[in-house]
């Protein structure tokens, strides 16, 4: 058995939606039955996946998290390249809507961005392979399946990539504390990449170079600031109010 663990209900619900090849082996932990736990294990039966009913001490052997009692071993998912998803934006009848996190390094705010993205239809979530989280069990579990949905993309340079999209005609809209103009100014209805920065930190230089426009999110209150995936979230429903209206 080669590959990785991914755990959590939703998680595992969802690669047994949309990747069942991949699922390997599942633990379930003793002492529940229900609904949800027969639905999953007949699924499996009709797959021919092996399950197994353990008591929580192996399950939290196996990974480290909250596992919520369920915990699947599956194959290495499929890594979308730059060149699979500029064929895909391409191919697309839709104007381009991104999501560019620079340098997000905790694996709970990426599964956060990542289940806001699926929720508002955003078609990519683009992140620099070096100095920012991957796709671990840990962000998998807090994506809660939109690890599954949403083309999760690491290219090699960022400014680069961002390059090529404003040669496409995306236009890059970054988040900045300093910037003048607001979440609400920015104009989200055409092909668009927002791009936000990593914890604490913010954007790099040259991402912040990069960006069409620079947006702040109105602080109203005595707190300066938004953790990145609330922020996310809240700059995302709004290019969704815009792009709906």
């Amino acid at each position: 058995m080669s590959g990785e663990f991914v755990f959590g209900w939703h998680a595992v619900e969802a690669v047994l939606k949309r990747e069942p090849e991949r699922l390997q082996q599942v633990w379930i932990q003793t002492g529940r039955q229900d609904k949800r736990v027969k639905s999953v294990t007949d699924a499996l039966d009709s797959l021919g996946v092996r399950w197994k009913v353990v008591h929580r001490r192996e399950l939290d052997e196996r990974v480290s998290g909250v596992h919520q009692g369920i915990v699947a071993a599956v194959s290495e998912s499929r890594e979308w390249t730059e060149d699979d998803l500029l064929a895909q934006l391409a191919g697309s009848d839709k104007p381009p809507f991104l999501l560019v996190l620079d340098g997000v390094t905790d694996p709970h705010n990426l599964g956060a961005c990542m289940r806001t993205a699926d929720a508002v239809g955003v078609q990519a979530v683009v992140v620099p392979k070096d100095k920012s989280a991957s796709l671990t069990p840990v962000a998998r579990k807090v994506a809660c399946g939109a690890a599954e949905t949403v083309p999760f993309v690491r290219v090699t340079n960022l400014a680069r990539f961002l390059r090529t999209l404003k040669d496409q005609g995306v236009w890059l809209i970054g988040t900045a504390g300093e910037a003048s103009a607001t979440l609400f100014q920015a104009d989200f209805k055409g092909a668009v990449a927002l791009v936000m920065g990593a914890e604490g930190k913010g954007m790099r230089r040259l991402t912040r170079e990069h960006c069409d426009q620079l947006i702040n999110i109105p602080m109203l209150g005595h707190v300066d600031s938004l953790n990145v995936s609330v922020a996310t979230g809240v700059c995302l429903y709004e290019a969704l109010r815009q792009r709906l209206g």
